[in-house]
């Protein structure tokens, strides 16, 4: 077993969360994160109990101070934007960068060129898995995850 349950643990998982006021919804494949969602109302084939949940609600709890990083996410968007959300995953708990440093930060990227710079905030919006990739700790970029969740989530790490 991974960290994502067994590869034959495939489909959509949801749990609804007191502290966000709505629903941490996965979907799962292969033993690899396809997509993190916070609906209001879970996918009605989506089932309660995954290994990744109960880490997600501990740390959504303040139980662990978790980065997720040994969790498999398939990241099926353009090289650029896959290299930025990599990057993305190596911003420690409870810390921020803005756009500019995380474009510094990714190889491949011009922080002087506003076109890369777009490529950054895309990468920031498009992201299939925030809170995995937590978007949140980006602080003058878009975030995947409705605004609601990425106030808690930076609440949930003082940011």
């Amino acid at each position: 077993m991974n960290d994502t349950g067994d590869a034959d643990d495939a489909g959509i998982f949801a749990r609804e969360s007191p502290y966000l006021g709505r629903y941490v919804q996965l979907g799962v494949a292969s033993g690899r994160v396809l997509s993190v969602s916070f609906p209001d109302t879970p996918d009605e084939e989506a089932r309660e109990d995954h290994d990744l949940l109960d880490r997600i609600f501990d740390y959504l709890d303040g139980v662990e101070d978790d980065d997720f990083e040994d969790v498999e996410v398939a990241l099926t968007v353009p090289t650029d934007q896959r290299s930025v959300l990599e990057r993305v995953r190596g911003i420690p708990y409870g810390e921020q960068v803005n756009v500019e440093t995380l474009a510094r930060m990714t190889s491949g990227i011009d922080h002087t060129d506003e076109d890369d710079l777009n490529v950054v905030r895309t990468a920031l919006d498009q992201n299939p898995a925030p809170l995995l990739i937590p978007d949140h700790r980006v602080r003058d970029g878009p975030s995947a995850a409705p605004a609601v969740v990425e106030q808690k989530l930076r609440s949930l790490e003082e940011l």
